[in-house]
């Protein structure tokens, strides 16, 4: 019995970390089966079933080691209803002492109501996401409109004020006013202004610089 009750707290923690990573809709059970009256010894989120410390096995008998599908100590995916109406999507893993004696069952039960619910959530919450995705798409095309009224900014400043014997601190002078409109914030600006100005966008990036140091 002492080896039995040893090997069945050794599985205690890993249905911590189970319920723990698939969240609140998952409880774990585990049966001592050296007990079968009151085989139930340890429960994690137990509001899923209700099940308690001290009770009985419910499914084992009649509906696990009776489906065709259990093997190799196991059997996953069956289903049952809770008596509130709750569909409950379970798992059951045999548990086998040094002896290979079956001393205990491991299992694991699942809300699937809550999926269902979540299920709906997401499907009423699908068509917000399809008028998120238009209005990301309308916002793309705002802003290839902003781009192409920042280009044309450009292209009337620097036609307004190049002419052929342009000083290098016009030009600056020049550069210093787009920064201080933000021309600048816009991708692509400064190879744009650097072609239109007809130097390179290593000077640009030097008059600003010198531009943000005075």
């Amino acid at each position: 019995m002492e080896e039995s009750k040893k090997i069945l707290e050794g599985f205690i923690p890993v249905a911590k970390s189970n319920a723990k990573m698939f969240g609140p809709n998952c409880e774990v059970v585990i049966h001592d089966l050296t007990h079968p009256q009151n085989s139930v010894m340890f429960t994690v989120n137990n509001h899923v079933t209700g099940r308690e410390v001290g009770q009985s096995f419910d499914h084992l008998v009649k509906t696990v080691l009776q489906d065709e599908d259990f093997k190799e100590d196991h059997l996953s995916g069956y289903t049952f209803t809770t008596e509130d109406g709750r569909l409950i999507r379970s798992s059951t893993s045999l548990i086998r002492d040094s002896e290979r004696k079956v001393i205990g069952a491991y299992c694991v039960n699942f809300d699937v109501d809550a999926l269902n619910r979540m299920q709906q959530f997401m499907d009423d919450f699908l068509p917000a996401q399809a008028d998120a995705q238009v209005e990301a798409h309308e916002a793309d095309e705002d802003l290839e409109n902003v781009e192409e009224i920042v280009d044309q900014l450009i292209q009337q400043i620097i036609k307004n004020s190049v002419h052929p014997s342009m000083k290098r601190h016009e030009k600056v002078e020049l550069i210093r006013f787009m920064e201080e409109k933000g021309i600048f914030l816009m991708k692509g600006s400064v190879e744009k202004v650097a072609s239109l100005l007809g130097i390179s966008k290593v000077t640009v990036y030097s008059y600003l610089d010198e531009i943000k140091n005075k």
